[in-house]
């Protein structure tokens, strides 16, 4: 079985592609629009700087080649949510190619190219023989990257899927909010041929639209049948894919080069921009620089990437990775959340870490007062709830000893401790401060 996937993404910024139409969402239909992205005769597109440059960015992430110089292209559209007749798009000389993407930071994902292009508008069936248009979205930039198919189950597919659109938000700044969607089309084939299904949403459907696609090829092919290069849509409700169309051919879509828009030499701005580390990165060089293992350092950078950058404060201002480690995935990352959500200051953390580290202070002293600072709570409240809460889990843990190995082992284990201070305190305390002070208590014992 072999599984390509093409994942286009619509690119955060403010104003279309080739025109200065917003992006933002629209109540009402067709009001984003202009003669540039409906193509009226007489208009003439324009190139948004910015979206070049989230095409570099993720071009750089994707470890591509960049190339010096890139143009456009138009490409024949057949469908009437593109008003014009043609869609531009990079075809010939792409903004990145060749690259490679590792799955878990270990397994190499070809990526063919990264292109960038506008979206269509979209599509609203009324009855069984009309349909609408709204063009608010036709324009909108988008960045489509496209794989070889080294992916090999759907399963696999979704994790990849996940990996890149955590990094691909992390590295632009995507957020996670209506229009600006990520879609997939999903090419599979378990023979000689090929079967697309397009414009899959989620990452459930993807896996969903894979696992019915393999099964269904898989018949086909046992049965004797001919598996046919065609385009399928995945009905989500059902959850099967259904035939549209027999897939075109790179021929059928005519390709010229766009005449408007001229050639662009990217090569400098290319070398001026700089990316962030992406959190697969992270992953990778936590466990590699710090000897920690997998499991943490994703735990920690799928919290949050300042909570890992926390952790590695920590570990410079205690020197001891071991002590980071504890207090990072217990007492501080059980209380993130609301930390992150005040805006807080991470000083404040490294500053208790460095006095107990130091030898300042105790364990149980070092808890009350991070939780106080990340909590906004005043010191007294947190150690007199504190208290009572810590001698119902030290006294469980004392009856319990082999919870000890077992929560060091698997943190899910201490969803049994959880369980049983819920029952005898008749859920007074929240879980996250169930486990901040299990944590504490666990690692006063090693």
């Amino acid at each position: 079985m072999k599984i390509g996937l093409e994942v286009h993404v619509q690119l955060p910024t403010l104003s279309k592609m080739f025109c200065s139409c917003p992006t933002t969402d629209a109540d009402t239909p067709n009001t984003h629009v202009c003669p540039t992205c409906l193509g009226m005769p007489g208009s003439r597109p324009v190139m948004n700087r910015k979206a070049m440059e989230y095409g570099i960015m993720l071009a750089k992430m994707l470890d591509c080649r960049i190339a010096d110089t890139v143009w456009f292209s138009r490409k024949t559209y057949f469908y009437p949510d593109m008003s014009k007749s043609v869609q531009i798009t990079q075809y010939d000389n792409p903004v990145g190619s060749g690259g490679v993407y590792r799955l878990n930071g270990n397994k190499p994902i070809g990526i063919t190219r990264i292109h960038l292009e506008e979206d269509p508008g979209k599509t609203k069936r009324v009855g069984d023989q009309s349909s609408l248009v709204d063009y608010n979205r036709s324009g909108i930039p988008l960045a489509e990257i496209v794989t070889e198919p080294d992916l090999s189950t759907p399963a696999e597919a979704r994790e990849f899927l996940k990996q890149l659109i955590a990094d691909i938000r992390h590295t632009i700044d995507l957020p996670d909010d209506g229009e600006r969607s990520i879609r997939c089309d999903c090419n599979i084939s378990v023979g000689k041929e090929r079967c697309e299904v397009k414009n899959v949403t989620g990452l459930r459907n993807v896996e969903r639209a894979l696992t019915f696609e393999a099964v269904r090829q898989t018949k086909v092919l046992k049965a004797g049948g001919k598996i046919e290069r065609e385009t399928r849509r995945f009905d989500e409700e059902r959850g099967v894919t259904v035939s549209v169309r027999k897939k075109e051919f790179e021929a059928d879509y005519g390709y010229i080069d766009e005449p408007d828009l001229g050639i662009f030499r990217i090569g400098e701005l290319a070398r001026s921009i700089s990316i962030k580390e992406s959190p697969l990165g992270m992953t990778v060089r936590l466990v590699r620089e710090y000897g920690i293992d997998e499991k943490t350092a994703k735990q920690m950078v799928s919290t949050s990437v300042d909570l890992a950058k926390t952790f590695e404060k920590i570990v410079s201002a205690t020197g001891s990775t071991q002590t980071a480690v504890s207090w990072t995935v217990g007492a501080i990352s059980a209380n993130w959340k609301t930390f992150e959500a005040a805006g807080g200051d991470t000083d404040g953390i490294i500053d208790i870490m460095k006095r107990f580290g130091g030898g300042g202070m105790t364990d149980v002293e070092a808890g009350i007062e991070l939780k106080a600072y990340m909590t906004g709570t005043d010191i007294q409240t947190v150690r007199d709830s504190d208290s009572g809460l810590d001698e119902i889990i030290d006294s469980y843990l004392d009856a319990h000893p082999e919870m000890i190995f077992e929560i060091r082992k698997n943190d899910k284990a201490v969803n049994r401790i959880i369980g049983h201070v819920m029952k005898e305190t008749g859920g007074r305390y929240p879980s996250s401060d169930i486990v901040s002070s299990t944590m504490k208590i666990v690692n006063s014992k090693i």
